[in-house]
């Protein structure tokens, strides 16, 4: 059972890497690397219940209260993005230049 829980969150990692590396929508990237965050924690908390140490758990609540907090400054971002050059493509802002 350990095997599957380990697959699942290797293949949430997996897709997530994937999408942020091949996507140029910054939106998109967010979501990957939301992705990539969820498969991490899952991973924490899989090892944690099975090993009985309650110390992964604690750190998912630390990994999801950063994750949280890089959602929102990542939509404010990309708000802002989107405000200067009506774009979120990540090839538009390869200078810091106006």
């Amino acid at each position: 059972m350990l095997a599957a829980y380990m697959f699942v969150s290797v293949l949430l990692f997996a897709i997530g890497a994937t999408g942020a590396m091949i996507r140029r929508n910054f939106l998109i990237v967010l979501m990957s690397l939301e992705l990539m965050i969820n498969g991490a924690g899952m991973a924490l908390i899989v090892m944690s219940y099975f090993t009985g140490n309650i110390s992964g758990q604690v750190m998912f609540l630390f990994v999801a209260a950063v994750a949280a907090s890089e959602t929102a400054v990542g939509l404010a971002i990309a708000a802002m993005m989107y405000k200067n050059k009506k774009s979120v493509d990540i090839n538009d802002y390869t200078t810091l230049k106006k």
